[in-house]
Parts: C-alpha cells; sequence; structure tokens
C-alpha cells in the first residue's frame, strides 16, 4: 500500500511512494505527530536523478526491517531538494558543521521543533569503509533522543547558532572595489590545473561562472592568460568524458582529474550555464568547437528536456536498468558490430574505444587525441575520418535511442527555466537561430502565465500543478532570462515583465532592517532561522543573480532603488568575494559589470528591417558583456520612453534605422552605420 508520498508531485519524492517506510512530506503534519508521540524527526534529503540517493533506498528504505526500525524509532520525512532549496540550505550547514562535508542523500535528525542535533549523508545497512551501519545509527540516535535530552538541546542550540551565524555574515561594503576582483582572479588563477583545466583533482565540477568571469578580465583588461585559462577548461571539458558526444549536453561532474569518467546524471541547471558559456567563448574567439558544444547541447535540451506546454525538465538519471552509466557507455564489440570493421577502428580510434575499457570494463566516449594525429596513427585522410565520425555517430546514436533511457525528473523548475531560457535567447542572437527563439520566447510565456499566481512565481510545475512558493533565485533567474529575451527581440513586453517581477523581488525578499536579501519571501513559512545562501555552487546564489539583474535594470531604467540594492546585495557577497572567491564567482562577475563602464545602446527601427538586423548581428558577434540593449520599433520606443528615460527623444534619422551608444545617460552622435556603432563602443 502506498504511503502519504503518492500524493504528491515530485518524481522524487513518488519514487518513495511503495516503500515500507511510512514517510510524510515536510509539513505541520509531520511535526504534530512527533510532538504528540515525543519522537525525533528523521529528515532525507535528495533529488530524483542523484545515484546514492537509488542506492540508499534500495539498501535501506526498501529493506522491511530497516523500515520498521525507522517507524517505530522516528516519524519520517522525506524532502526533494530541488522543491525545498530552503530546507535543504538550512539542514546541509547542519551536516556540514557536525561532519566536515555534505551531500545527498541527506539524513539529518531533528526534535519535534525542527532542531537539527545530528546527521550525515549516505549511510550503508552494514558497516563499510569506515562508515556505520544505518540500523546502528538509528538506534543510537534514538537513544540519546530520550536517554541524553539535555545533551541533544545543547547540540542542537550550538548548530542553530551556526546556522544563524552563516546566514548573518556581515556586508563589507568595502569589498566593492578593483582589489577585490583581482585577487579573486588570482587566487582561481592559484587553484586551476594547467593540465586538464578545472579546479581541484577529483571528483571535478565543472566552473561555467569562473570561465565567465575570465572571459571579462580578458575583455576589460586585455588579459590574454585569463582567456587561456577559459579556453583550457572549455576545451577539455568538451573532448572528455564530461560531455556527450553522441546526443549533446553535460553530464553532472567528473569523478577523475581528466574529464573522463563521468557521474552520468544530466542536470538543466549545468547544461543552461556551460551551454552560454560556450556562446560567451564563441563569441570573443569564434571557435567552430564552441559553436559546435553550444549547438548540440541546446538540441539535446529541446529534444530530450523541454516540455509540451514550454517548460524545460529538470534532470535525467544516472542510472538506467538500475546500472549507473548503462544508457551511455559501449564495448569494443558493440563499436564494431555496429559500424564495421572500417568505420569501427577509425571511430574506435578516435573516441579511445578498447577492448579493456575504461570505465569498469565498458567505454566512455572521449577525445584524447586530436584528429590529425590520430588520422596520421590510423593512415587515413582526414576526409575519410571526418566522414567515419559523422555515420559512426549517428548509427550509435540511433541503436543508443533503443535502449532502455535513464529515468527523467519532469518537474519545471522556475529558476533553473530562467537559466535555460537565457542561453536560448542568447544563442538565438548570436548563432541567428530562429528556432531557438521560438524555444525562448514560448518557455517566457510558460512561466508567466502557468508558473505565476498573482504576480509572484511558484517554484514547480507537474502534472498541471504550479506548487510551492517561488524562492529569490526563481525570481532572479527569471528576470534574467526576461533580460536576455528582450534583448533579443526588443519586443516591450519582456523587459515590462522583467521590471515587474524585479519590483516583486525587492519588495517580497528584501529585509530593510538587515538591507539584505533572503531566500525566502515575506509570508513564507517560518523555519528555524530565515535562510540567506550567498555562495555560488552548482547554481549561483539568488543573491548574487539579484545584484546582477538589478544593476542592468538601473542601467536601462534609472532606477535608483534598483541600483541601491543592486549595490547592498554586493555588499552582502562581500565576505564571500573576498575570502572564497571560487564560491563567489557569479557575485564577481556582478561587481565587474558595477565596476566597468557599461554602454547603453538604443537601436531603433522596424525589427525586420536589414538595417536593424545589421546592427544586431554586428553587436552579437561580438563580445560585449559591458552592453545593455534596448529599443525598437518607433511606436514601441515612444511608448516604452514614458517609463524609460534613456528611451526619450530616440527616433530614426533620415528614416533609417538608427544606434544611439550612450553611457549614463549621455548618448553619442547617432549613427545609421553599423560599423558606426560599433567604433563608437569601442
Amino acid at each position: 500500500m502506498p504511503n502519504r508520498l503518492a500524493h504528491e508531485t515530485s518524481p522524487y519524492l513518488r519514487q518513495h511512494a511503495h516503500n515500507p517506510v511510512d514517510w510524510y512530506p515536510w509539513g505541520p503534519e509531520a511535526f504534530a505527530r512527533a510532538r504528540a508521540e515525543g519522537k525525533p524527526i528523521l529528515l532525507s534529503v535528495g533529488y530524483a536523478a542523484c545515484h546514492w540517493c537509488h542506492v540508499m533506498e534500495r539498501e535501506s528504505f526498501e529493506d522491511a526491517a530497516i523500515a520498521a526500525q525507522m517507524n517505530e524509532l522516528f516519524v519520517n520525512v522525506k524532502v526533494d531538494r530541488e522543491e525545498r532549496p530552503d530546507v535543504d540550505s538550512l539542514y546541509m550547514t547542519a551536516v556540514q558543521t557536525l561532519s566536515g562535508h555534505g551531500g545527498w542523500p541527506m539524513t539529518v535528525f531533528l526534535t519535534p521543533d525542527g532542531t537539527p542535533f545530528y546527521g550525515g549523508t549516505y549511510f550503508p545497512p552494514q558497516e563499510r569503509h569506515g562508515m556505520p551501519a544505518f540500523p546502528r545509527v538509528l538506534e543510537g540516535v534514538a537513544r540519546a533522543f530520550h536517554e541524553q535530552p539535555e545533551k541533544v538541546a545543547e547540540t542542537g542550540r550550538e548548530l542553530v547558532k551556526r546556522i544563524t551565524e552563516v546566514q548573518a555574515m556581515p556586508a563589507d561594503p568595502d569589498a566593492l572595489d578593483e582589489a577585490t576582483l583581482q585577487a579573486a582572479l588570482a587566487s582561481m588563477a592559484r587553484q586551476f590545473d594547467t593540465e586538464h583545466g578545472g579546479f581541484g583533482d577529483r571528483p571535478k565540477f565543472p566552473a561555467p561562472m569562473a570561465i565567465e568571469l575570465w572571459l571579462r578580465a580578458w575583455k576589460r583588461h586585455d588579459d590574454e592568460g585569463a582567456l587561456a585559462l577559459a579556453e583550457r577548461s572549455l576545451e577539455m571539458m568538451a573532448r572528455g568524458g564530461l560531455y556527450d558526444h553522441l546526443g549533446g549536453g553535460f553530464h553532472r561532474y567528473s569523478v577523475d582529474e581528466r574529464w573522463l569518467v563521468p557521474h552520468f546524471e544530466k542536470m538543466l541547471y549545468d547544461n543552461a550555464q556551460l551551454a552560454r558559456a560556450y556562446l560567451l567563448a564563441y563569441q570573443a574567439t569564434r571557435k567552430v568547437l564552441y559553436e559546435v558544444v553550444a549547438t548540440e547541447t541546446l538540441d539535446y535540451v529541446v529534444r530530450e528536456m523541454t516540455s509540451p506546454e514550454g517548460g524545460f525538465y529538470a534532470t535525467q538519471d544516472a542510472d538506467s536498468e538500475g546500472e549507473e552509466g548503462k544508457f551511455f557507455v559501449w564495448s569494443h564489440a558493440e563499436v564494431l558490430e555496429a559500424l564495421g570493421p572500417d568505420d569501427g577502428r577509425i571511430f574506435a580510434a578516435v573516441f579511445d574505444v578498447t577492448p579493456d575499457g575504461n570505465f569498469e570494463g565498458h567505454n566512455v566516449l572521449h577525445l584524447p587525441r586530436g584528429m590529425g594525429e590520430v588520422a596520421k596513427a590510423e593512415g587515413v585522410h582526414g576526409d575519410r575520418l571526418t566522414d567515419a565520425l559523422s555515420r559512426g555517430r549517428q548509427v550509435l546514436f540511433d541503436r543508443r535511442e533503443r535502449r532502455v533511457k535513464p529515468g527523467r525528473d519532469e518537474k519545471v523548475i522556475a529558476s533553473w527555466n530562467g537559466m535555460m531560457l537565457k542561453a536560448f535567447a542568447l544563442a538565438a542572437s548570436v548563432l541567428g537561430r530562429a528556432d531557438y527563439l521560438a524555444v525562448a520566447e514560448r518557455n517566457a510565456a510558460f512561466l508567466l502565465d502557468t508558473m505565476r499566481v498573482d504576480g509572484r512565481l511558484r517554484r514547480t510545475y507537474k502534472d498541471g500543478q504550479a506548487r510551492l512558493d517561488a524562492y529569490l533565485e526563481d525570481h532572479a533567474n527569471v528576470v534574467d532570462g526576461l533580460l536576455a529575451l528582450y534583448e533579443a527581440t526588443l519586443t516591450p513586453r519582456w523587459l515590462e515583465e522583467a521590471i515587474a517581477l524585479a519590483r516583486v523581488m525587492t519588495s517580497a525578499f528584501w529585509d530593510p532592517a538587515t538591507e539584505a536579501f533572503y531566500d525566502t519571501g515575506k509570508g513564507h513559512e517560518e523555519l528555524i532561522t530565515r535562510p540567506r545562501d550567498l555562495f555560488d555552487n552548482a547554481t549561483p546564489a539568488g543573491n548574487s543573480v539579484a545584484a546582477d539583474v538589478l544593476l542592468r535594470l538601473a542601467a536601462l531604467t534609472g532606477d535608483a532603488t534598483f541600483a541601491a540594492r543592486a549595490r547592498a546585495a554586493l555588499a552582502g557577497s562581500g565576505p564571500v568575494m573576498r575570502k572564497y572567491p571560487l564560491g563567489a564567482a557569479r557575485a564577481l562577475c556582478a561587481l565587474d559589470f558595477h565596476l566597468a563602464r557599461v554602454h547603453e545602446v538604443v537601436l531603433v527601427g522596424p525589427p525586420a528591417d536589414d538595417g536593424m538586423q545589421a546592427f544586431r548581428s554586428g553587436l552579437y558577434f561580438r563580445y560585449l558583456p559591458y552592453v545593455v540593449l534596448a529599443g525598437g520599433g518607433e511606436r514601441e520606443v515612444v511608448e516604452l520612453s514614458k517609463r524609460l528615460p534613456l528611451l526619450v527623444g530616440r527616433g530614426l534619422r533620415e528614416g533609417r534605422p538608427t544606434a544611439y551608444v550612450c553611457h549614463g545617460f549621455t548618448c553619442q552622435a547617432p549613427t545609421t552605420d553599423p560599423a558606426e556603432l560599433l567604433k563608437q563602443l569601442e
């Protein structure tokens, strides 16, 4: 008989609906029962694409004896971290404080009022590799709760104090200077893996926000070293097994330092940020590799991760048929059988497919050598090699499509959709892809029309239901996407909606007493403390994105409140930017924009006019991170000028599309020449 999770929309929660564990979703019912029965709460947090979450479910939550022990000793609560980042963030801080590390699945033990007192991540059913057995942990925690209540209470108070201290990190306005930015870039360079790209040893995660920061340093300071760091990471990730060479898109991270063997789940937010990073690098360098990777990644999202309504799905699993990576890997024999001896030999040489394999006896496709080197070693002409690869990729992709696919979490998350909306809008302009623009416009309409209720966004959408209060990160990222879409189309609706949502954000998530943004809005459920995450991790902190979008909106609108709140948000990130620059890369990008000489560009003319297209092509042909764009047809410009002083008096010259380059609302001479526009920007 299914438990209460059967009534949830989260695929992760519903995966546990038939466990023998008496699961509750997060909510007052679970806490009321814990108080009534005097039991501690076992909080289990994970997400649908999490491999070790599946492992712990199979080993423990589906085990009748362990489930009976959990049901007897605890009130058990299951949370999807993607639905409830506030709950995840607060209790992850507690686990990191207790153990020195974090991760998922996360297991936290709480008093009936929600105070944490013990926790960890994955626990095996029997003792293994120095990890205690889960049944022994359950017994020990329950005994401590009942027999040592004073000690439990003291531990809880200390943890809540620590969590509150992390949330209440004081602002540092003095950090908003060039010295902070340069110190951060120097720190990142010291931590950089010059051989393989990226940071650290293993596991190795992509760092798209750091890549964008390096591209900005190259542009603003002519720093060729920063460009080299960005390109090394982009090239090595694209050549490694982190990238799906058949279907496009990136896996979550690499278990080794070479980007060879990935953790196979695919996350929407990774692919949104990485697609954008490759697009920006293509603008900066015009290297075809970056265009190809960005295009294949976005095509993967269209094919695999887009709902019929226009929303983007959240994740794809690492596992299929109970095995991690089974969908993605190949044996040497499979490749030769599928492609034939000649094409198969060439394909195997290029993608390092061997009889012994590179992952548990199988092969993850990757590109360890350049094409010229392979062609020479195999004694084939370059054209022959290219033809064999093109045919081989298509044949193997078609074969792979007949395999059992990994599970897909089909909930739509507002913030991740805002990130992907931004990527598609940029790609539409940079690559001249009308189909990408249609995807972006459809997604924006879905977010605004389906996932917004009474002016406020909802966090998730699944099975026809938009649920849960959205967070700061949701509002900030959707504003970010809408701004990118406005610049791609110059359609007034998208700018007006971005401004409206930004005003909701600055009202609902801003605390005047502390002059800071918080992750939860006014009227949100009261937790042990109000969460405020300032670290840019796999996804950027809501505070960082809020600072960025408000700075750009202030440049467009002249709104002093937007500008002041942006500076305060940056000051709030100041301690992180100074001490942990890798954990503040998006905030540092916003700081870079704040310190740069920003140009406001106004384009006036019929959108389909060849002159307007020439202006836009020139702007998007180059990497111009310090430009904000407004304009449209004469009628739209006149209407928008009632709200945007920047547009007042901007009309056609000699009946031709006209560009205005401004700084601080003071403009240079208008021009009808695309080359002159770029000259003024340089």
